[in-house]
Formats: C-alpha cells, structure tokens, sequence
C-alpha cells in the first residue's frame, strides 16, 4: 500500500477494507480468490448449500391453495362478524365485510396427512417433502413495501436483499459464476430490481438477472465484429486503468469492478452453456413441462436445478400475476396450472439426484390475501376477488434441513389472524440463514455509524420445523 493511498483512506473506508467483522472477510476472501471460488467457514454446521426461492408477485390466496377453513365456506356471502374487522385497515376494501369462501375442495396427501387444495394436484404428490406455515405475518400492507420488507427486513428500499447477505455471507462455489441469480416469469412489478439490490453492501453482491431468451445477461456477448481476443485486450487495457485508480484511492468497489470483468469474460464460456435445455433427457423437459427456447416459469424451474448442480449459491425465481382483486375464479386456476408441475419437478428432480437435502427451496409472497371479498355483488354466488391481507399467511420450505410434513403455525376460523405460532417474516429469514449455517445476530455489516443485519433487532429461528 503507498504513502498516497493510505492517506486517500477515509476511516469508513479504512475499516471496510480492512475487512472488520464477518462480511468483510467475506468480501476479501471473494476478491482475493475472484469471486469466491472457495467459500468460506459457517458459524455453524450448515445443513443447506444452495437456495431456491420462489416469490409470487402479487400475493397468491393462501385461503384458496393451502389453508382449508371450512367456518369461512359455511358462511360464505355472510356479513363478517363486527369483532373481527374492528380496527383493521385494509388496502381496498375499506370496511366492506362480506366473507367469502373458497369454492376449491381441499384433501389430505401423503403420509405426513398435508392439507392442499384441489388446485395443487402435482405438489401434493410431494406432500410430504414439504414444511407449511399457515401463520406468516408481516407489517406492510401494500405490494413494494412488503416486497422490501420480506427480502430486506424493511419496508423501504435501500437495504440489501436476502439474496445479497447470503452472498455477501457465504459468496459463490463456482468462480465462472455469480453467487446470487434472478430469474423473471412475466414483469417484476412492486419493488422490482429493488427486491435483489445490494444496497449499502459492496455492489459484487447483488443479484444478477438472467434473461431466458437472447443474452442471459445484457451485454455478455462481444460486439458484432469484435472477437474473444479483442475482448481480452480491451479487458487487460481497463483493468490495468482501473489498478492505477484504486492504488490512488483505495475504493474497493474500484476492486469489485476489477472482478466483476474478469467473471464476466469467463461468463461467456459457462453461461451460455447453462442457459440451454436442449441437453437435458425428453423425460426430463416433460417432468417440468419446459418448452426448450421459450421463457416460462417451467423453464425457470428446470433452469434453477442445472444452477444449483453448477455451483451458484442462491437462485431467485420470480413469478407474476398474482394480485387477484376481481376474477379469482379464472385467473387463480390458472397461475396454479403454471407453477404446480414445474415446482414439484424441481423437487422430484432434486430428490433423485440427490440435491433437494443440501438445497433449501422457499415458496411465497409479499403477503396474503383477505378472507373477505372484493367486489362482491348480491345474491352472487360465486368469489370475486380479494384484497391485500398482511395479518395471517402461508410459506413452506422444503429441502435443506427442513423437516418434511410439518404444518407449523395456524391462523384462526376465518383466516384473519394468527391463532397458534405466529411466524414473522424476521423469523422466516433468521431461519432461513440458520440453515445455511448463519447465525442471524453475528451477519452484520457497518454503515452510517451503525451495526445492520437483515433481521435488524428481531428475528427467532422456527426450530419446529428444522430436521
């Protein structure tokens, strides 16, 4: 280190590149070894490797898909009770108080007896892999704030995404990649990139989106008439400009931007190839429901399992069109139809080679959606729609560490509120952090004159359901 740089070192800056605390080793060791080739020591035993995350954008109704409340169907098109709405907001609704049941039979699968609705046919053939909690709760009402408040533990932008501290945490296992992918069915909408920044986290580890059709990643392919050695001059050219300028300020994003070039001209090579289907078996493809050139949620799927098998640590799927406000009867069939075969496959596919015990899959959403109806109309039969509910909600997790066939957590008669093990989204990312052998408390990282994590001072592990 010169004389002039360490006399261009702010203190901040001096203590981030230092590597002071957890994180910071962690991004040292992932620049000194590009990009974390060799991930680094859990505060504990970890009992999951890699995640996929499955985010419904919009808020699909868990009352229509996994929680059965039969009171709700026995009084449907009845005036909710008054106790039950009584200081309550709402985002639409206003103080409109017309229940509305499921019109959807729910069964019994496997042998752990899970309850799930008729609309969820192939996920019940993988009942059993599964851990449910029916009493997910959190404090933003409206889609980008609770999007925000899942992904980072606040309800404003900003702050890093679960993705980013588990990458900042752990980094990658594969230097040829990122540690932390995105994958996009239909438009982001809500929070959009917000949901996979950085935020005040060094910028190696946001998410990176992956695009099913063209380039996967924006500009990863050389200009027409510009061949791999041009590209490796032009690369050698800035990197030896970019060197210069850190030695004179000492900026460590300079050294981020060094590494995320050299990844990216090894990223030509390895991406591409991950990318294509067409080598995967036609029993394979048919599991899924894939189409191989196509974008789909089942591509995606089958995308985040030959992911996983490459090294990337954290793949994040998200979904759209969820936000059923009117013509739930059409349109929440439909959105099932799409993801249920894919996401069992993924879980059948991970099984059988032998991945799902060291992959952690999480499905769910900002929040839920109400037990009362929107828009609903007279001597209508049937279910209109429904509006945003934050109170009581469901998630499940399954590989990873997690105790298949668990139901843990219950809402009450009409699906308003937490009745039995209330589970806040702080506990879901402390949880889901312990199982990648992090402990919540010690994952931290100094800004503006303060220790931050992604659980701020909250947060409990959900030990029932771990294995």
């Amino acid at each position: 280190m010169t004389i002039s740089h360490i006399d261009s070192l702010s203190r901040r800056n001096f203590l981030n590149s230092c590597g002071i605390g957890f994180g910071g080793i962690a991004l040292a060791s992932m620049l000194n070894d590009d990009l974390g080739a060799a991930p680094l020591k859990t505060h504990f035993e970890p009992k999951a490797k890699h995640v996929i995350y499955l985010h419904m954008i919009g808020a699909p109704s868990q009352l229509d898909m996994y929680d059965e409340k039969p009171e709700l169907v026995k009084r449907h098109n009845q005036p909710c009770p008054a106790e039950v709405t009584k200081d309550r907001d709402f985002a639409f609704i206003g103080k409109t108080s017309t229940l509305g049941g499921s019109p959807w039979k729910f069964k019994k699968h496997g042998e752990s007896g899970q309850v799930l609705s008729e609309l969820l046919p192939n996920l019940g053939e993988v009942a059993d892999e599964l851990a449910i909690m029916r009493s997910v709760h959190t404090d933003e009402i409206n889609h980008a704030p609770a999007q925000m408040m899942l992904h980072s533990g606040f309800g404003q932008g900003g702050r890093p995404s679960f993705g980013s501290w588990v990458n900042y945490g752990l980094g990658s296992e594969n230097k040829d990649m990122p540690g932390y992918v995105v994958l996009l069915s239909g438009p982001a909408g809500g929070a959009g990139a917000s949901l996979w920044s950085s935020g005040f986290l060094p910028s190696v580890h946001q998410g990176i989106q992956f695009r099913s059709q063209g380039d996967a990643v924006l500009f990863l392919s050389n200009p027409e008439g510009h061949s791999q050695a041009d590209r490796r001059r032009v690369l050698d050219t800035l990197g030896q400009l970019n060197q210069q300028q850190l030695e004179v300020t000492g900026d460590p994003e300079i050294e981020t931007r060094i590494k995320q070039y050299e990844m990216a001209y090894r990223m030509q090579t390895s991406v591409p190839e991950l990318m294509s289907i067409d080598n995967e078996t036609k029993e394979t493809i048919e599991l899924y429901g894939a189409q191989p050139g196509k974008a789909s949620f089942a591509n995606n799927c089958l995308l985040a399992r030959r992911m996983v098998e490459s090294g990337v640590r954290l793949i994040e799927l998200y979904d759209a069109d969820w936000d059923h406000h009117g013509g739930i009867e059409t349109s929440l069939p439909k959105k099932c139809k799409e993801i249920d075969q894919p996401i069992a496959a993924l879980i059948k596919d991970l099984k059988r080679r032998d991945l799902l015990k060291d992959t952690l899959i999480i499905w769910g959403s900002e929040f839920g959606r109400t037990p009362l109806q929107q828009g609903a109309k007279p001597n209508n039969k049937g279910l209109t729609g429904r509006d945003h509910h934050k109170d009581a909600y469901t998630m499940w997790m399954a590989g990873g560490g997690v105790k298949g066939g668990t139901s843990y957590g219950q809402s009450d008669d009409f699906g308003m509120d937490v009745a039995e093990n209330g589970v806040h989204v702080h506990d879901l990312n402390a949880t889901m952090l312990h199982l990648l052998g992090i402990d919540h408390l010690r994952l931290t990282y100094r800004y503006q004159g303060r220790e931050f994590r992604l659980t701020d001072v909250h947060g409990n592990v959900i030990k029932d359901i771990l294995a």
